[in-house]
């Protein structure tokens, strides 16, 4: 079950570094993330 779980995460963390990187920088800045914080916020989200 762990690594299931595991992949899931991996997935859905790849997924949203992917979609937030390919935003503009001025996309990212109108909803208050910096480009180099992109790592972090896909992370947290998983938290969530």
């Amino acid at each position: 079950m762990n690594v299931a779980r595991s992949f899931n995460n991996w997935r859905k963390f790849r997924q949203t570094v992917s979609e937030l990187g390919r935003m503009s920088s001025r996309e990212l800045q109108d909803l208050g993330i910096a480009r180099a914080d992109i790592r972090s916020i896909a992370r947290a989200s998983l938290a969530r």
